[in-house]
């Protein structure tokens, strides 16, 4: 018996406190500290006192990024009530077996670590925080997409400024609904932590227990592996459509899996060689060579 599909809708009022605005600032060229603004109160004298403890070079550029942060934050109230951010999710039952995951039945192949920091490190895959198959005890690993309403970008279309400044907002806020979807079901849904009680910059710092690993990400770097995905989400039902070579359409979307396992981190898989990649293949059930565009960075020269 499949285990169930869920989509979730946001209102955008409802995703501000979780966006991180670092990558938001990070999108337009400013560096980590001028992101700082948005952790200040709003309030003139704040804004002021803010400002003024960077060094006189770096003034103009801090007075940038503050009029970029209000302008921002005009938008979001002006896109807020007419547009939402739609996401999709389904707690599976897993094993592992090998570096394949069974989820609900379906074989979902993933790569394993060739290079590791220090002598003591493992050589991790992210089957490895999911209970072996041999045990004959089931587990359990989530599957997420967020995505966008993409008409948001509509009205801007002949404003190269505001279409790039809801652009940049699109991406934070996808990633803000995954941030927030996932804190629900870590507290609620899949209830492993139901007392958790984190602010948003410990959301941001990933203390909260278990992963939540996108594709494209080190530890889940082929991009292909949205097709999979697709198939145990039904992805369509938040309107995320998938190209040819696996993109996500609209471009603001994210989607991945969830772990629970308490000792579970993020990693990169970083290199592989052309043996793990046919292993890989022989897995997946294609051609090496229909992977090798997608894991170019990963393969050994």
């Amino acid at each position: 018996m499949q285990t169930p599909i869920t989509t979730v809708h946001y209102d955008l009022h409802d995703l501000a406190g979780y966006i991180n605005w670092m990558y938001f600032f990070h999108a337009w060229g400013f560096q980590p500290r001028f992101a700082t603004i948005a952790d200040i109160h709003g309030c003139d004298a704040c804004r002021a006192g803010w400002l003024a403890a960077f060094a006189e070079p770096e003034r103009a550029k801090a007075a940038e990024a503050m009029q970029l942060h209000k302008e921002a934050l005009r938008m979001l109230d002006r896109l807020d009530g007419r547009y939402q951010v739609a996401a999709v999710y389904r707690l599976m039952d897993a094993n592992a077996d090998g570096d394949d995951l069974l989820l609900d039945g379906t074989r979902f192949p993933l790569l394993r670590q060739q290079t590791r920091r220090s002598q003591e490190d493992p050589f991790l895959c992210l089957s490895d925080f999911v209970r072996p198959e041999a045990g004959g005890v089931a587990d359990t690993v989530g599957g997420f997409a967020t995505a966008i309403d993409e008409r948001m970008e509509q009205p801007f279309a002949g404003d190269d400024y505001h279409l790039l400044l809801v652009k940049t907002l699109g991406e934070r806020l996808a990633e803000a609904a995954a941030e927030r979807l996932h804190e629900n079901i870590r507290k609620h849904v899949w209830a492993y932590a139901p007392d958790e009680q984190l602010t948003p910059r410990q959301l941001f710092n990933e203390e909260y227990q278990g992963i939540r690993p996108a594709v494209g990400y080190p530890s889940l770097p082929d991009l292909s592996v949205n097709f999979l995905l697709d198939r145990l989400l039904e992805m369509r039902r938040i309107g995320i459509r998938l190209t040819s070579t696996g993109m996500m359409q609209p471009h603001a979307a994210v989607c991945g899996l969830m772990f629970a396992h308490p000792a579970a981190r993020y990693f990169s898989v970083g290199k592989i060689d052309e043996e793990q990649l046919a292993d890989y293949a022989s897995r997946r059930g294609v051609p090496a060579d229909s992977l090798r565009p997608y894991l170019t960075a990963n393969l050994t020269a």
